[in-house]
């Protein structure tokens, strides 16, 4: 049974080489978007500016404070920062023209000073308008303006003419408050303090020495680092999306493969060939060896292209990356021939085969990564194939580990391969149903 075997695998792998035309699109198909998602992504971890969000600043106050938040939000890296009037930054937001957009009322800087200092003051308001689609964004950009309002009117509250006078008063005040007399006590020598220290300040001026900072600042700094591979080794986001593409077109070649089955059955060839002295695993088995083969070939053309391209490496186990290379290859071959087991007519099957291929793809992490995903979606995608094959391209190349983090998506995958397979022999008929 060996030499039919090798002859009908030779004869489907020279049939998929002769058509040029759908090799070429097989390959650059994957290449062209790959290279896309890659460049999305992150591309070969140069460093970049990062991307502004756009943001708008509606002044409704004119404060000090007021004035010292905007110039500190147009100052930020991360923002790309614009003063507009209420109808402005509403109309732009619902044309999508800026993510967030935020309102600062009129009496902001002084109802701020007073709630700074006496917490049970009416606290302002600022009004934030924001596109739905934007939600992270928007819970990004509140952050940022948190730190600068707190360092605003901590400013104006600690040293300037708008705080000071509300030092005044607020002492003025503290006879007739029905505050307890030991919160008067201290707040009184809070004030005292303040009042004191800025005096300091003043002198200090006056005298031309340097005078301390004002305002409350954030008290930290942050020192990041991208842990990949080895030191100094960058992120490559091409890795992941060569390796995502390559799995999505790779199994819309396994449909391929089971709607060819299909088509024969209809017309008739498998019926003549099940007359032949084969066996039913043989003439599947080879169709099967000959699309994991040309799969195989195809994840090798596309790492290939893209570490010559594009810089991608297999920093960690290469024996771990071809396992799991020829464990999905096998699954899609296996895959293929389920849908030729359950398939009823080619035209019914293709639609069907390639709504439930997309799903596998989008929840596997081939177009974007799973961690953007919902909580219990993420945990709903550890039973798909597409998942463990992207975890274990991702392991061996980017991430640079060993064999060990490759193993679990190898025996997953093949024992897929090994499921559909056998479903497939049990379940495939030589003729059409009558």
């Amino acid at each position: 049974m060996l030499a039919p075997f090798l002859a009908l695998t030779a004869k489907d792998l020279k049939l998929f080489f002769r058509n040029r035309r759908a090799l070429l699109m097989t390959i650059a198909a994957p290449i062209a978007i790959g290279s896309f998602f890659g460049y999305i992504f992150g591309g070969g971890g140069a460093s970049t500016e990062p991307s502004r969000i756009p943001v708008l600043a509606v002044d409704q106050d004119g404060s000090t404070v007021s004035r010292e938040i905007t110039a500190a939000l147009t100052a930020d890296k991360n923002l790309a920062m614009r003063t507009a009037t209420l109808e402005q930054a509403r109309e732009a937001v619902r044309k999508g023209k800026a993510t967030v957009a935020f309102v600062i009322p009129k009496g902001f800087g002084a109802d701020a000073g007073r709630a700074f200092f006496n917490g049970a003051a009416a606290k302002p308001e600022i009004g934030v308008l924001y596109d739905p689609s934007h939600g992270a964004e928007m819970g990004m950009v509140e952050g940022i303006l948190t730190g600068h309002v707190m360092e605003a009117v901590s400013k104006e509250m600690f040293n300037g003419p708008t705080g000071r006078a509300m030092v005044k008063d607020t002492l003025a005040q503290l006879d007739t408050s029905t505050m307890p007399a030991d919160q008067k006590t201290s707040l009184r020598e809070l004030l005292h303090g303040l009042d004191g220290w800025n005096a300091v300040r003043d002198a200090d001026t006056a005298s031309g020495r340097p005078a301390p900072s004002a305002g409350l600042t954030v008290p930290y700094q942050v020192k990041t680092e991208a842990v990949t591979s080895g030191a100094g080794v960058k992120y490559n986001g091409y890795a992941h999306s060569f390796g995502g593409m390559g799995i999505q077109f790779i199994l819309f070649m396994g449909i391929e493969v089971g709607i060819g089955l299909l088509t024969q059955r209809h017309t008739g060839v498998w019926k003549r060939l099940g007359a032949a002295p084969l066996s039913r695993g043989v003439l599947l088995g080879s169709r099967a060896t000959s699309a994991a083969l040309t799969s195989m070939f195809v994840l090798m053309v596309l790492f290939a292209f893209a570490g010559v391209v594009f810089g991608v490496r297999i920093a960690g186990s290469v024996a771990g990356f071809l396992g799991v290379c020829a464990a999905f290859s096998l699954m899609t071959a296996a895959w293929g021939l389920l849908i030729a087991a359950l398939g009823k007519t080619p035209e019914a099957t293709r639609g069907l085969a390639i709504v439930t291929t997309l799903f596998m793809v989008m929840l596997g992490g081939a177009w974007v990564p799973t961690f953007v995903f919902p909580a219990w979606l993420q945990k709903l995608t550890v039973v798909i194939p597409t998942r463990w094959a992207m975890d274990g391209l991702d392991a061996t190349t980017w991430r640079g580990l060993g064999f060990s983090a490759a193993a679990l998506p190898i025996v997953l995958l093949t024992g897929c391969a090994l499921v559909f397979g056998a479903l497939a022999v049990l379940r495939f008929r030589w003729e059409v149903d009558g």
